[in-house]
Parts: C-alpha cells; sequence; structure tokens
C-alpha cells in the first residue's frame, strides 16, 4: 500500500483496522463532501501506482479545485446485477472463457474478482391477477403445458383453527373480509403472511404461486444458466426468483453500510446494472448505475472511471404537511433538480429537514435520482441510520464498532453541526412545507402534476399538440363515451378512464409508511362501501416478502384484495410492460372511441406505450394516489370537490374522508415494521425455495451452449478478436440508419417489453417453432443477441424522421424501400455500408440498457452523432466500440441542413485524444465540425481496442 502509514486500528481491544484518510488532508479533507470522502477512501485503500495512481488520490483530495477538470478511478466493494441486464453480463463472460481459450490462455481465470450479487427480479409476468384468476397466461409468454404441471407446493385450501381469539366465529381461512374465498393455496418460503383477524399462518394466494410456477416455465433455461454461473465462477451469488427486486434486497439484505473482510474495514459501495442502484445512497452507502459492459469491468477488478464530480448540496428544510406522502417529496425534489440542473454530478443532502426523513423515505428519495440525471444522491451515515440498522436486526457489536469507524474517519453526519457542512459546489435550498401533492405524467416522470390541478391539466393535455404532454383530441371528441359491457354489467369508458392501476415493485414498496397509507385508505374505502371497476386491471406487485407481511399483520391487505389489489408475485412487473392484457371489451372501446385511457403505477417510470399500447395516459403515484384514482375510474377528477362515489345511504365520500392521517400510519408502521421481520425474511432469502434448490444446472469450465436454444447464445463479440488491436479505422460512405429527435430513451432503442407478433424477433421466433404465447419479453431474451439485434429500435413509439410518424422502421438508401429496422441494416450490412445514426439531445436517457448499445453495434453502427446524450448510455457505446460523436454547441441535423440521405465519411487521428474534433464529410459537399465525445484517456483506449470486452479479454490470452 501507498499509504500504509496511514493504517489504524479501531481501539485497543480490536483487532479490526482502517486506513485514516482524514489525517491525509488537514483541513482539505474536512471541506470535503461526504461522497467525496467515500471515492477518496477507495482511492487510498486501492493506490497500486497502475490502475490507481498517487496522483489520482491528490486529485480527489484536492476536490475543491480539480472537479470537473480530472477523471479518477473507483473501486467499489462490490457488485449487483439484476437478470434482464444480469443475462447478457454473464453470458458475456462464458463466452469470454471461449475467446480466452481460443488465444491460447486459461478460461478458469476469467471469473468476477469482486463480490457479486445477481437477483432475478425482472422475469416475472402478471399472467394470473385477481380480476384473471382463471384466465390463460399473458400470449407474450410461455406454454404452461411445457412448464409442467403447477406447482407440487400447490395444497388444498387448510381451515386453520382459532387460538381461542373471543371474535373467532369459525376456523380462520384468509380471503375478503368477513368471508372465505378458498383462492389461497400452499404457502410459498418467501412471505410469511399472517391472518390479519387472527394473526396466525395462512397459505399464499393462489395468483403468487400460479405466476412463480409459470415464471420457472417460462424462464428455465435462464434459471440454469444463473445457477451454472453461481457454481462456476467465484464470487457470484444468485437470488432466485419470488425473493424481490434489486434494488430493494439491496437495501435490505445485501448492504453491509461497513465493510470488512480480513480484518479491514472501508465503507460499502456498490455498482450495478440498474439505474436504482442509487436506493443505497439513502444508507449512507455510494452507489449508482452503470452498463452491464462496465459492470463487467468492475467484476473482473479494473476500476470504473468518472469525472471527478461536483456536488450539489441539498439542504431540506422544514417538513412537510400530513397529506404528503414521501413520494410526493420525491417528486417535488425530482422536479426542482431537473429544473436546477444536476446532471452528472452528485448530489448529497443535508440541513434540518434530513433528520425528519426516515431510512425508508430516504431510499424512496434517492431511487429516483436518475430521474433528474444526477449520478446519485447521498444521505450520509447519522442516527437515523444506525436506529434503522439497529430496527432491521445488525448486532449491538456490529452498530457499535460501524460507528466508531465512521466518526474516526469523519463520514458520520452529526445533526447538530450545522458549522461543519462541506463546501459544496452548489447548495440549493427546499422547503419541505412547500411540497404538494403530486403525481407525474402523462408520458414523461418529470413532469409533475399537483392534485389539484390533475383534471385542468388533463384537459390541457387532451387539447395540446401531440408531444411530450399533448394528445391533439379534437374539441369536439373530448366529451365522448363508450358503453362496455363487461361482467355482466354496462359501464362507460371515456377519455380519462382508468384501466390499469398497479402499485408496482419499484421505487415505492420499500416505503412502510406509503404502502401502509394506501391499505389503510383501502380499508376506510371498503368499510364506506366503495369499489373498484371490475374491467381496471389492478394489481399488487410488492418489492419482497416482507411488505406483503406487514400489510398482512397489520389487517390491510385483504382490503386491497377487495379492491382488486391483490398479491400477484415479487418482481418488476407492470412498470415494465410484464401485465396481461386488457379485456376485449376495454380494447375494443379504446380503439373504437381513440381514447386517451389511462394508467396509474406507483413506479417512476411512464413514458408513451411502456405499459400497454392501448393506454396512452400514464401518471407515477404514490400508492394511496393509486388507490385512490381506481376507486374513482377516472383521472379526469377533482378531488376537492368530486366525490369518489357514495355509501349506502347515498352519502358523498370525498377522498379526505378516507385518508389515513400521518399518526394513523406512523402507529400502524411502528407496530407491524418489527426486527423480527427482517430477521425472519433475511433467513427466508439464506434458505432459498424449493425450485431453485432443485433445478439442475451444469458446472463445466465453459457452458454447454445449445445451439437450438433461443434464450442463451453465445454472442458474436469476440467473433473477429486478435490479440493485439489493429489501427483505428476510417468511417467511410455511411449511410444514416436511423434520423431522430430529442429524448430518444433506451426503451426506444432496445424494448423489454413483449415481443409484437409482427416483429423481426417475432420472425425469427417462429422460424423456430415457437408460437406467441412462448415469446416471453426481449428482457428475458437478453441472452440471445440474435432475438435482441431484432429487437434493437422496435419500439412502436420510435419517430424517426425518414417516416414522420412513429413506427418501429426506417428507409433503405438508395433503393427507398420502407422496411423494419433490422431488415434495412441486414440489407446495408450485405452491401457492406457502414452505418451511423443522428440524433438529437438526450441520446439514450432513461434506464441504463447494455443492449441499446450492443443492439446498434451488431446492425452495423459505426458512430452516432447526437446534439448530447445521456451519460450512462454513452459510455456503453463506447464500451461496445460505437464512437460518440457530438455536434459543436449551438449546432444539429437541422441547423446544419442535413437530411439524413446524404452519406458521412469521418477519419480518426492516429493520436485520438478525449473531446479532439473531427471533421464530417458528406456526399453533397458539406463539411462541418463534429466532437469525438471521450472523457478520457481510458475511454479512448477502450475505443481503440474495439470495446471493453475485447480489451478485458486481451488481458487474459
Amino acid at each position: 500500500y501507498a499509504f500504509e502509514y496511514l493504517i489504524e486500528t479501531l481501539n485497543d481491544s480490536s483487532r479490526k483496522k482502517f486506513f485514516n484518510v482524514a489525517r491525509l488532508g488537514g483541513t482539505k479533507y474536512d471541506v470535503l463532501p461526504y461522497s467525496i470522502r467515500v471515492l477518496l477512501e477507495a482511492a487510498v485503500r486501492n493506490c497500486d501506482g497502475f490502475l490507481m495512481k498517487k496522483e489520482d488520490v491528490m486529485n480527489i483530495l484536492d476536490w475543491k479545485t480539480k472537479q470537473s477538470n480530472v477523471e479518477v478511478p473507483f473501486f467499489p466493494a462490490r457488485v449487483l446485477l439484476q437478470d434482464f441486464t444480469g443475462i447478457p453480463a454473464m453470458v458475456d463472460f462464458a463466452a469470454m472463457r471461449e475467446a480466452v481459450k481460443i488465444l491460447g490462455g486459461d478460461p478458469r481465470k476469467v471469473h468476477p474478482a469482486r463480490p457479486t450479487d445477481l437477483t432475478v427480479d425482472h422475469s416475472l409476468q402478471i399472467d394470473f391477477s385477481k380480476c384473471a384468476i382463471q384466465n390463460a397466461p399473458n400470449p407474450g409468454g410461455g406454454d404452461l403445458q411445457k412448464a409442467g404441471k403447477l406447482s407440487p407446493l400447490r395444497a388444498q385450501p387448510k381451515k386453520l383453527p382459532c387460538r381461542g381469539q373471543t371474535t373467532c366465529r369459525g376456523p380462520c381461512e384468509s380471503g375478503e373480509p368477513g368471508r372465505n374465498s378458498g383462492r389461497f393455496s400452499s404457502q410459498i418460503e418467501n412471505t410469511p403472511i399472517l391472518c390479519p383477524f387472527h394473526l396466525q399462518p395462512v397459505p399464499e394466494p393462489e395468483t403468487v404461486l400460479k405466476n412463480q410456477e409459470v415464471e420457472f416455465g417460462r424462464n428455465r433455461e435462464r434459471l440454469q444458466f444463473f445457477k451454472w454461473s453461481s457454481r462456476v465462477f467465484k464470487n457470484v451469488a444468485v437470488i432466485p426468483p419470488g425473493t424481490g427486486t434489486a434494488h430493494q434486497v439491496n437495501v435490505e439484505y445485501l448492504s453491509r453500510a461497513v465493510f470488512e473482510e480480513d480484518d479491514l474495514l472501508f465503507p460499502d459501495s456498490v455498482v450495478g446494472t440498474d439505474s436504482h442502484i442509487t436506493m443505497v445512497n439513502g444508507l449512507g452507502i455510494l452507489g449508482w448505475g452503470v452498463g452491464g459492459i462496465e459492470t463487467e469491468a468492475v467484476m473482473l477488478g479494473l476500476p470504473v472511471s468518472l469525472t471527478l464530480p461536483e456536488v450539489v448540496g441539498c439542504e431540506l428544510l422544514g417538513s412537510s404537511n400530513p397529506f404528503v406522502t414521501s413520494i410526493d417529496v420525491v417528486l417535488g425534489i425530482t422536479k426542482h433538480l431537473r429544473q436546477v440542473g444536476v446532471a452528472g454530478k452528485f448530489v448529497e443532502f443535508f440541513g434540518s429537514g434530513v433528520s425528519q426523513l426516515s431510512i425508508v423515505d430516504r431510499t424512496t428519495i434517492a431511487n429516483m435520482c436518475p430521474e433528474y440525471g444526477a449520478i446519485l444522491s447521498f444521505f450520509p451515515v447519522d442516527n437515523v441510520t444506525l436506529r434503522h440498522l439497529e430496527h432491521t436486526g445488525f448486532d449491538k457489536a456490529k452498530l457499535e464498532s460501524m460507528e466508531t469507524y465512521l466518526k474516526a474517519v469523519k463520514l458520520f453526519r452529526h445533526d447538530q453541526d450545522s458549522s461543519g457542512e462541506p463546501a459544496y459546489s452548489q447548495v440549493i435550498r427546499i422547503h419541505l412545507n412547500s411540497i404538494v401533492a403530486s403525481v407525474s405524467g402523462p408520458k414523461r416522470p418529470q413532469d409533475r402534476v399537483a392534485v389539484t390541478d390533475m383534471k385542468r391539466d388533463f384537459q390541457a393535455c387532451l387539447n395540446e399538440k401531440v408531444g411530450f404532454k399533448g394528445f391533439q383530441i379534437a374539441a369536439e371528441k373530448q366529451k365522448d363515451n363508450v358503453s362496455i359491457r363487461y361482467e355482466g354489467s354496462e359501464y362507460t369508458l371515456s377519455h380519462g378512464s382508468v384501466v390499469m392501476a398497479a402499485v408496482t415493485s419499484c421505487t415505492n414498496n420499500c416505503n412502510p409508511s406509503v404502502m401502509l397509507a394506501a391499505g389503510l385508505l383501502a380499508k376506510k374505502a371498503v368499510d364506506a362501501g366503495l369499489q373498484v371497476k371490475p374491467y381496471i386491471r389492478t394489481s399488487l406487485s410488492p418489492g419482497s416478502g416482507m411488505v406483503t407481511h406487514y400489510l398482512s399483520s397489520s389487517g390491510v391487505l385483504p382490503y386491497l384484495s377487495k379492491l382488486g389489489f391483490e398479491v400477484v408475485g415479487y418482481g418488476c412487473s407492470t412498470c415494465v410492460g410484464n401485465t396481461a392484457p386488457l379485456s376485449e371489451a376495454v380494447l375494443s372501446a379504446v380503439k373504437q372511441g381513440d381514447l386517451v385511457t389511462c394508467g396509474v403505477l406507483s413506479g417512476n417510470k411512464n413514458f408513451e406505450g411502456r405499459l400497454c399500447d392501448c393506454v396512452r395516459a400514464n401518471y407515477l403515484a404514490s400508492p394511496p394516489l393509486v388507490v385512490a384514482y381506481a376507486i374513482a375510474g377516472t383521472v379526469n377528477i377533482d378531488f376537492q370537490r368530486e366525490p369518489l362515489g357514495t355509501d349506502a345511504t347515498g352519502k358523498s365520500i370525498y377522498l379526505q374522508d378516507i385518508w389515513p392521517t400521518r399518526e394513523e400510519v406512523q402507529q400502524t408502521e411502528e407496530e407491524r415494521v418489527t426486527p423480527s421481520m427482517f430477521k425472519a425474511l433475511k433467513e427466508k432469502m439464506e434458505m432459498g425455495n424449493k425450485r431453485w434448490n432443485s433445478l439442475e444446472a451444469p458446472d463445466s469450465v465453459l457452458f454447454p451452449w445449445d445451439l437450438k436454444s433461443t434464450y442463451i447464445r453465445c454472442p458474436s463479440f469476440f467473433d473477429k478478436l486478435t490479440k493485439e488491436p489493429g489501427a483505428l479505422q476510417p468511417i467511410e460512405n455511411a449511410h444514416v440508419l436511423l434520423f431522430l429527435g430529442d429524448a430518444v430513451t433506451t426503451d426506444h432503442i432496445s424494448p423489454a417489453g413483449s415481443i409484437a407478433r409482427s416483429s423481426a424477433a417475432a420472425k425469427y421466433l417462429t422460424n423456430r417453432g415457437l408460437t406467441p404465447r412462448e415469446f416471453n419479453s426481449y428482457g428475458a431474451r437478453r441472452g440471445n443477441d440474435a432475438v435482441m439485434t431484432r429487437g434493437t429500435f422496435a419500439n412502436i413509439k420510435l419517430f424517426n424522421k425518414f417516416l414522420g410518424k412513429p413506427a418501429p422502421k426506417t428507409i433503405h438508401f438508395p433503393s427507398g424501400q420502407t422496411l423494419d429496422v433490422f431488415e434495412a441494416a441486414e440489407l446495408y450490412q450485405k452491401e457492406g455500408v457502414p452505418l451511423i445514426i443522428l440524433a438529437g439531445k438526450k441520446y439514450g436517457s432513461g434506464n441504463s440498457r447494455d443492449w441499446a448499445a450492443k443492439g446498434p453495434y451488431l446492425l452495423g453502427v459505426k458512430a452516432v452523432l447526437a446534439e448530447s446524450y445521456e451519460k450512462i448510455h454513452k459510455d456503453h457505446l463506447i464500451g461496445i466500440g460505437i464512437a460518440p460523436l457530438q455536434f459543436l454547441p449551438g449546432e444539429n441535423a437541422d441547423s446544419l441542413g442535413l437530411t439524413g440521405r446524404e452519406t458521412y465519411s469521418l477519419a480518426f487521428p492516429e493520436e485520438l485524444s478525449p473531446g479532439v474534433t473531427l471533421t464530417m464529410k458528406t456526399s453533397t459537399g458539406k463539411v462541418f465540425s463534429v466532437i469525438a465525445s471521450f472523457d478520457n484517456d481510458v475511454e479512448v483506449a477502450l475505443y481503440k481496442h474495439g470495446g471493453l470486452l475485447n480489451f478485458v479479454a486481451r488481458k487474459f490470452s
């Protein structure tokens, strides 16, 4: 260690040691933001003079003068993968073993150097829900017959004897309040549900078992590959389906706050293949989402490289009013930070208002960090953090050593020490009492709407031209109604009608206060005689079994179920398009009336068409508001003046009549969210589950690829790999594959939802003997490069300027044919024509998704020319070998008179450097300058190697 002299023992009686980085810089260290202190500690601990140089350490220490001007490496303590983006990472590892062997290396050396956890949480699809319990599985999914018989865990409903409660009138069988529904099966492992009336163990709802059974059958190949990975690769642990979402499992189970390896203490930190890794920032853990390509580098012992960031101090003042949930605080802060502009920066929270926020509030706020563009949002460890960790089962000795260590290195935030706040790059102030209840939508998470303005805003959206908010519905058609008949009753749909309401498994479910508020609101609604119309697709997909536990033990779960919000399983579902289709009656009505119907969900993404093609308006809302809008049946309502419905006596019931008070919620939370719940769930997670434990998988050094598999395929990234990289080749006479506008998301580039029957991917799967019921989703097939390449730019909402309308198609030049994007790219490749993409601002925004770079690469795209990029996606482009080019400030395709029909040529200098200006020439004679958007020498080196995968593979050969 270059800084070995900084190592100290924790105390006289302890063997634990640590690097006392506070001694390094004196007053320089004392004014560093807490998040930068974590970067500094990691730099000191990993300084080897090669990957981490002493100069890098001093640059971080001199953060105040070096911010935004230098690149620094960062070695995270661990890695977190989720299955959608984790499977291509593990497939790449498996393929890399093959490549290393071919080049003469030892494939057994290829394994993660850092602890890596992979959660299988994105494969859940809602094939069964309360209103569709007898339905066949989702047509986009697998075949139940091929999945085998229904779960061996199923058993006949068993009547449970009471334990002598005076209120008991007979055997207990969980179901609707006061009734025996009989729709329950034997309990699965990860959900210790309690009967809300007798607090006895009761069976799991049949919907969970059915959905989990289909999930295991549908994804058997993927699961077997994951199990092989956990056996063959060191430091890989797989958390099986049915456990919970990656970011929530990370918070509840995987997070350590302080790491300990060989008696050396250091701060916990993590990167992973999900943009919402930032959730752990609420626990004082440095972490953020990166692409699968960068994650693989970390897994192989390489650092993440980042520009030493500016740190925006966000001072929270005061406390929020009783009717505002933490989700309202999240959305309020999100909008404020977007307006200020924090893209590519760290955000760190301080001030008196921070102590008013619980850990679950903080993690919810941190989870929305990607929506305002920051790299991370950091809440330093304080007394609130320690109380939470004690509450969740950390032993006292560990907490004491943790506190001692964090105070020694000055990583512990003191509530009253306002004079000792760091010197931030910029300080913004948010008064919590200024935040009002709100939702976000109808098309983007940053478009926040106060609930009090919802009716007026929705009417304005109907009037506005088609764009980020508008739908351009003619005035004479805005009052149109369409009658439907559903389950023997007549209903009316109109613009604003809610047809999908989901309390989904990300962002909010980790927060007991908002989930319990939804349950208490449901209880009051049911008691008042209110109902949800049966055609509305409702679902409750908790982030983990803990959520089901406290909803059940607090007595509110049956009331949520009564309103249709029945637990459907554990994993990402509606939020990523994994939901059962709407009824034919609703679909016909929407089409007949060209209706702008709505989805309301408690997630964090609401891009148009993401939930369902026919649901044009999507709103993000807190869980209690999701329930409220489902009861109302429309978003076109003023909750202050219009009732939700009437009770049995005909009395109007308003939202304020059933909204739970803060005191009610806090009392329920304190009584139900107990250390025993966390302890029991951790034990369940460590035990695994029966299906996973009994799943067979190979254990060979090289993965035995099945050439007939449509899920797992050895990718072609290494096909032309040589031991040494060649010279950079120019881009000559490239055609434009797509001419795109602003805010093209990774969803547009590489969809994660269901595979449309008319798509190129569907044709590929059909040719291999699959039926539409067996297609599954793009996310589930990310281990097959042939499917994912055909799915690239297959989003129906993709707006290509060549066509002038949304469609997953483009024009092949010079033939003039309009083709699927894949078909056009395939034709260009046969002709030997390189490709580029023209785009506007914020290209690649949204979730981190490495296939949004891998797909274009395999289509033959050599460069993207855009006005600006989302940083994570730009890193992906470089990591796969695509040049990220940028227009000069103030210029774009329109200002330069580019049509996209011309061809483009560009040469790279022998000594390519970060940010160098290059000359682009077109076939029309136009010449203009572009910027090579490389941020540092490492990115240039990776591009010269043809991407990160080639760079790493060569290290092993």
